[in-house]
C-alpha cells in the first residue's frame, strides 16, 4: 500500500501558504471526525476552491482478512459494489453518476477497501445515496448470476494482469517465500482462480455481512459544501443502516525473519531476465519506515541515485534499475528489481548491487543526497494533496492506518527527521540479513538465473 501516506504532508503549498522551514510547521489539515449511533465514522473537510466533492469509503477489509482457500473476496466485491443494490438497478450506478458529472472507482489492497466518488458539489446527495444503497442493501440482490459475472470479470482481470503479461506472477512467487503459508499476506489481492471458482452466493454473502457494514467502515467527505447540510445527508441515507456483526480480530503477526538467502527461479515468456531482491522489513510507520523509504530512492530514484548512475548511465549494462519500501499495516518488505540490458548477465550487475549495498553499510550518504530525497518527498505530499479526492484518500489513510487523521505533521517530521546515520543503520539492520532472490527467466534459459555470491547456475 504505499506511498506512505506520506500524503498530506505539504498541505500548506498546496494552500497556498509559503514554504515553512521545519517540518514542525505543517498547518494539520482541518477536519471533523463524528460516529453514527451504528458505528459509521464520518469526516468532513471542508474545500471551498473549486464546486467539487469527494465521497470516499474505505472499508476495513483487504486480502489480509480473507483465509487460505477463500481469497479474492474483498478484490471481487471491489465490482460487484458497482452493480446496483435494492433500489439501483443493474448498470444505474455508473449511469447516475456519469450523468451529475462524476467519475468514480474503487481500489483493494491487503489492508482495504475503498469506493469513491469525485463530483460536482450539487451532486452531494445522489454520491451519499448510492453509496449507502449498496452498503445496506446490496445482499437481497445477490444472486449467483451477479457472482459468476463478476467471478468471470475478475478472473480475466488475473490472466490480463498476472497471468498473461511479462514477469506478472513474479509477485505471488515472492509473496509465497516470504511469508509463512498462513501469512495473511502469503497470498496476492486478487486471489486465485481456484478459490474463485469455489466461491459460492452464501460465502461471499458471508464476508460481506461481516466486513461491509458501518461499524466497520469510514465515509469521508471532502470540498465543497456545508457541514451541517452534509451531516443531515449521512443521517438520512445512513443512519438506519445496521450495525455488523462483531469483527474477527485482525491478526498480530510476528515480524518475518529469514533463516537464510533464498535463491528462486522462475520462466517466463520474457525476452530479458529480471532479479528480485526481497528483504522482510517493518510495517507501515514503524520508526524505521520512513529511514528505508529514503534509502530506496538513494539507491534507485532519479538519474543520479547510486544504483541507477552506476548500472544504466555508467555501465550502461542496465535498462531498468528501482528499489522501494513497501510497508502496509502488518508487515513490510524491501525489494530491488534489475533488467539488464540484452546481452549483459545478471551475476555481474549482483556484484554491482552487492558493492553498493557495501558501501551504504560502511560510509555514510551525502547531505546532498540526503537534502535531495527529502525535497522529492516534499513535492510528491503537494502532488497528493493538490485537489479534494487526493485530501479525502489522506484523511481515510491516517484515520485508518495512524489512528487518527490528525497525522501530518507527525508523518513530516518522520521524514525530515531522518539522518545520514539513520540510511546507514537501516541498510544494515535490514539489507544485511537473508534475502530472497528471484530471478525470471526466458523459457528453457534457467542458467540465467542468480545465485549465492554473485553467479548465475
Amino acid at each position: 500500500m504505499k506511498r506512505s501516506i506520506l500524503l498530506a504532508t505539504w498541505y500548506l503549498i498546496a494552500a497556498g501558504i509559503p514554504s515553512l522551514a521545519g517540518a514542525q510547521e505543517v498547518p494539520k489539515i482541518k477536519f471533523e471526525k463524528y460516529t453514527l449511533p451504528n458505528g459509521l465514522e464520518v469526516i468532513l473537510h471542508e474545500d471551498h476552491s473549486t464546486p467539487i466533492v469527494t465521497v470516499n469509503t474505505w472499508y476495513k477489509v483487504g486480502s489480509g482478512d480473507e483465509k487460505p482457500g477463500r481469497t479474492g473476496f474483498a478484490h471481487l466485491f471491489e465490482h460487484i459494489m458497482f452493480m446496483g443494490s435494492q433500489n439501483v438497478p443493474v448498470g444505474m450506478f455508473d449511469k447516475e453518476l456519469e450523468a451529475a458529472g462524476a467519475d468514480n472507482n474503487g481500489s483493494t489492497t491487503e489492508d482495504r477497501t475503498n469506493y469513491y466518488e469525485n463530483l460536482p458539489s450539487n451532486a452531494l446527495g445522489l454520491a451519499l445515496w448510492l453509496d449507502a444503497d449498496r452498503m445496506g442493501f446490496l445482499l437481497p440482490t445477490m444472486d449467483k448470476t451477479k457472482l459468476d459475472l463478476q467471478r468471470e470479470v475478475v478472473k480475466n482481470e488475473r490472466r490480463q494482469g498476472v497471468d498473461n503479461v511479462p514477469y506478472g506472477r513474479a509477485d505471488e512467487v515472492i509473496l509465497a517465500a516470504l511469508y509463512p503459508k498462513a501469512h495473511p499476506y502469503s497470498w496476492p489481492v486478487i486471489g486465485s482462480l481456484a478459490d474463485l471458482d469455489a466461491a459460492s452466493v452464501e460465502d461471499v454473502s458471508s464476508f460481506f455481512r461481516t466486513y461491509y457494514a458501518p461499524n466497520n467502515a469510514t465515509l469521508t467527505i471532502a470540498g465543497d459544501f456545508d457541514s451541517a447540510e452534509a451531516k443531515r445527508l449521512v443521517q438520512r441515507y445512513f443512519g438506519d443502516i445496521p450495525r455488523g456483526p462483531a469483527l474477527p480480530a485482525r491478526p498480530n503477526v510476528a515480524p518475518i525473519v529469514l533463516a537464510k538467502d533464498t535463491f528462486m527461479v522462475m520462466e517466463d515468456r520474457v525476452q530479458l531476465p529480471r532479479s528480485y531482491y526481497t528483504w522482510p522489513t517493518v510495517r507501515l510507520f514503524d520508526k524505521d519506515d520512513a529511514a528505508l523509504d529514503v534509502l530506496a530512492s538513494v539507491l534507485a530514484s532519479g538519474k543520479n541515485s547510486r544504483l541507477f548512475k552506476r548500472l544504466v548511465y555508467d555501465m550502461q549494462v542496465a535498462q531498468s534499475v528501482s528499489a522501494s519500501q513497501q510497508s502496509s499495516k502488518l508487515a513490510g518488505r524491501f525489494e530491488i528489481n534489475i533488467v539488464p540490458k540484452p546481452g549483459q548477465n545478471l551475476g555481474s550487475i549482483d556484484k554491482v548491487v552487492r558493492e553498493e549495498l557495501q558501501k551504504l553499510m560502511t560510509q555514510t550518504i551525502t547531505d546532498r543526497e540526503l537534502k535531495r530525497v527529502q525535497n522529492s518527498y516534499r513535492s510528491s505530499f503537494l502532488n497528493r494533496v493538490a485537489g479534494v479526492l487526493g485530501k479525502s484518500e489522506t484523511l481515510n489513510t491516517y484515520n485508518y492506518m495512524a489512528g487518527t487523521p490528525d497525522y501530518v505533521q507527525e508523518d513530516a517530521a518522520r521524514y525530515e527527521g531522518v539522518s545520514r546515520a539513520d540510511v546507514q543503520r537501516v541498510t544494515r539492520t535490514y539489507l544485511g540479513r537473508p534475502k530472497i532472490v528471484l530471478t525470471v527467466v526466458p523459457e528453457g534459459k534457467r542458467e540465467m538465473m542468480v545465485i549465492a555470491n554473485g553467479g548465475v547456475r
